[in-house]
């Protein structure tokens, strides 16, 4: 039998260095991602005392992001143009860019580390909303509102065939003043635009996210 109770036991021991090292993790709460070559530290909040804050979404960050890789592919990214579409995966990217904070939830958040690593909410449409009305975590989160409320990094979402399937991420590059569809320009890949009006789509359905804010 082993002798368990004993101060230089060294199973003991070495259950308390490990049990030390856990609790050091735990209290950091920063985990690494390599994200294409490049490193994401996602700081984690483990403490339930700690309640996160709601930060403003830097829209003008979003629209930049949207600008600058409207005609190209950021290589950090895994393109998704054969692949169902890249469309929401560009729209995440934006509003990664007005944001800062992924939701790393298994399943149900919103992450991209890999194109084998990541949430449907990153790249679907219908997911990418369910994220965004639904969250109550960590990330970005909006509602549905009407044209006249939209602003420069919010999203709009196209369905061009009903029956409540949605197909197109675009993101909201400039708005008219007062806000309306005749007046509002996008951003989008698949197929790559920038400055696009919204009234060159021909769509049966049509949804506008505005993002409320960022929770950190």
């Amino acid at each position: 039998m082993l002798n368990l109770t004993g101060s230089h036991n060294p199973v003991l021991c070495q259950a308390l260095v490990c049990l030390q090292q856990k609790n050091s993790v735990m209290k950091a709460g920063v985990n690494k991602y390599n994200i294409s070559g490049g490193l994401y530290q996602e700081k984690r909040m483990y403490s339930s005392s700690k309640r996160l804050q709601v930060h403003e979404y830097d829209r003008v960050e979003a629209v930049r992001y949207a600008h600058r890789w409207a005609y190209s592919r950021n290589p950090r990214y895994l393109d998704f143009e054969n692949l169902g579409g890249d469309c929401t995966n560009f729209a995440s990217q934006s509003i990664y860019a007005g944001s800062g904070v992924m939701n790393f939830t298994p399943v149900y958040g919103w992450y991209y580390v890999n194109g084998y690593n990541r949430t449907a909410s990153w790249t679907g449409v219908g997911y990418l909303y369910n994220f965004l009305v639904g969250n109550k975590g960590v990330g970005p989160f909006a509602e549905v509102v009407d044209a006249k409320d939209v602003q420069p990094g919010d999203i709009v979402q196209l369905s061009f065939l009903g029956g409540g399937v949605f197909n197109h991420s675009p993101v909201i590059v400039q708005t008219g003043s007062p806000p309306g569809i005749d007046n509002i320009l996008v951003a989008a890949h698949t197929y790559d635009v920038d400055y696009y009006a919204l009234t060159n789509y021909t769509w049966v359905d049509i949804r506008f996210l505005h993002i409320i804010g960022v929770r950190k």
